[in-house]
């Protein structure tokens, strides 16, 4: 060792003209020694220094690049306080507008715009406070007047904000500049969940009457303060919207989005969104069927698709007032053994599902499997049937009683899985005797013309809650007519008490405990045979970075942390 340390101490490196010499005496044989000598050497430290590089190092999102999504449907409304019917309009307003608190990735209720809020007087009073140094996209400052606003337009009828319903009886007011007041009448524990509506800039709306509200060109050219904002759109010959441009926004609170630009090109059909992707038009596809995730995963391999569970269930509501046959329990739960929800899930989902029994699914406050259940059982139908008193006197497959036909109609809209789904389902109950009338309708037509009327015998339909949810539209008695949401126009004292001491409670084991008694109590009454949420699918080009879902709440949610997805990427040190 002494010998090696004496080496190094009285080594010194050849000077050029020594380099020189070296290669005028050298053999060949020498000189090919050296070469290989300082290109293992030269490798070696290259090698060293790229590790060393790496270990000291890592990659972070870049600014730069395109997203385009494709989208089935178009928007008509850029406007948060209408935005509500069509996914398009939410959609894009969650990338263009913020609110006091908003949804991320993971299905929180996270803060946007607000500070912090407090509550106070049990429940009863909150507090929101801003941030600092809010910005409007044209530059203006955003405050407390904007907020106030924007509530003031949803309170007032004349605007039919669909958001109005959330609103009714709540009372605000300004106490600074970077507050506001929230007043409610009782406790309602899911109160936070309104605070994610989209605010207006006053100083651009107040002139407009509620008259031409609907109608201003704002509606297609918004000006927000979300993480995007507007650029342009195109339209075809007809009017139709072909495409919208959003550019990432400088001065946004948060921090800024580091994909340059979205772009969202509209189709009528899946099809047609398809062909897009196909061509390489797309890179991105906002809603995909799950009878064509399979296809795209084959013929796609470099697109992504995520699987995600909305607080979303889709079931079969019956009307006892439009067929009288219905008020008999043994006939509903006759319907209710009949039908094989598995074989749903299996044939026309793809998989992409989960059978349920009540309206609160796993992972929601209230829910329980301990519910009581109705598996599939054709003997056990037609026994309730037969005890029932319904025969088939004439051997036409069908029963009947007392000279009348066992008929029902099933209504849903012609969207393909529940479209699908009916077909299934007037296939299941025929095998217990029943005559099924199926009418497909469509989508547009189908809230106006059925549901608000509640003119159906049996619907197919969907509906939605919140991740904390509150399912009072949809089961008390008070909400059994329009604009209220309880299709089966169910009605229980016992059950409106539930509902309506939940609502109210701040605790949250306590109204875990009485939604689970009222899906008890559904479970035993049976208006509706609860069949499964479907699994929302969208589908990105895996060059597309940074997404990570957890679970969301509504489609637009996967927007919640769109800040953080990248195209571009660099690498940085780090000590």
């Amino acid at each position: 060792m002494e010998k090696i340390n004496n080496f190094w101490r009285n080594f010194v490196w050849p000077t050029k003209k020594q380099w020189g010499q070296f290669f005028n005496v050298a053999s060949k044989k020498e000189k090919y020694t050296l070469s290989v000598f300082l290109i293992i050497a030269l490798t070696g430290l290259i090698m060293l220094g790229a590790r060393f590089y790496l270990n000291h190092s890592r990659i972070e999102p870049a600014r730069g690049g395109t997203y385009t999504e494709g989208f089935i449907g178009s928007p008509r409304f850029l406007n948060p306080t209408l935005s509500q019917l069509k996914d398009a309009d939410r959609d894009l307003c969650a990338l263009i507008f913020s609110g006091l608190l908003k949804y991320n990735g993971q299905g929180e209720l996270v803060s946007d715009l607000a500070q912090e809020y407090k509550i106070g007087d049990n429940g009863k009073i909150y507090d929101v406070i801003l941030k600092d140094n809010l910005k409007w996209h044209d530059g203006k400052d955003l405050t407390i007047d904007d907020v106030i606003f924007t509530l003031q337009i949803i309170q007032n009828p004349e605007y039919k904000s669909p958001l109005r319903l959330n609103w009714q009886g709540v009372e605000f007011e300004k106490i600074d500049e970077k507050t506001i007041r929230f007043k409610i009448k009782n406790a309602y524990s899911p109160f936070p969940h309104n605070l994610n509506f989209g605010i207006l800039p006053k100083h651009l709306w107040e002139s407009i009457s509620p008259a031409a509200f609907a109608l201003t060109e704002l509606n297609l050219k918004p000006i927000g303060s979300g993480p995007y904002k507007f650029s342009k759109l195109q339209k075809d010959k007809d009017g139709n919207i072909k495409n919208a441009e959003l550019i990432s926004f400088d001065k946004y609170y948060g921090n800024r989005a580091n994909i340059d630009k979205i772009i969202f090109q509209f189709y009528s059909s899946e099809e047609l969104a398809l062909n897009a992707l196909k061509n390489g038009e797309i890179t991105g596809i906002n809603s995909i069927s799950s009878g064509q995730a399979k296809n795209i995963k084959t013929d796609f391999p470099s697109f992504n698709i995520y699987s995600l569970q909305l607080p979303r269930y889709f079931a079969i509501f019956f009307n006892e007032s439009q067929n009288a046959i219905l008020t008999d329990k043994n006939i509903r739960q006759a319907l209710a053994y009949a039908t094989n929800k598995k074989e749903m899930i299996e044939n026309i989902l793809s998989g992409y599902g989960q059978e349920i029994n009540s309206s609160f699914l796993p992972g929601m406050t209230g829910y329980s499997d301990q519910i009581k259940k109705y598996d599939f059982n054709l003997d056990q139908a037609k026994n309730l049937l037969d005890a029932a008193g319904w025969k088939d006197a004439d051997n036409d497959g069908f029963l009947e009683k007392n000279d009348q036909k066992l008929e029902i109609t099933l209504t849903t809209a012609d969207w393909p899985e529940l479209a699908q789904t009916a077909q299934l389902i007037k296939s299941q109950w025929e095998k217990i005797g029943f005559r099924v009338n199926l009418e497909i309708k469509e989508i547009g037509k189908i809230q106006n013309d059925i549901i608000r009327p509640r003119q159906y015998q049996a619907l197919l339909f969907g509906q939605t809650l919140s991740i904390e949810p509150d399912p009072f539209s949809f089961w008390h008695s008070s909400q059994k007519k329009d604009p209220g949401l309880n299709l089966s126009l169910y009605e229980n004292r016992d059950a409106d008490k539930l509902l309506e001491e939940a609502r109210q409670s701040l605790d949250n084991n306590e109204r875990a405990q009485k939604y689970q008694q009222l899906s008890s109590l559904l479970a035993e009454d049976l208006p509706t045979i609860f069949l499964f949420s479907l699994d929302y699918l969208f589908g990105v080009n895996n060059g597309i970075k940074g997404i990570n879902y957890q679970g969301i709440n509504i489609t637009s949610a996967r927007f919640g942390d769109v800040n953080h997805w990248y195209i571009k990427a660099q690498r940085k040190w780090q000590f």
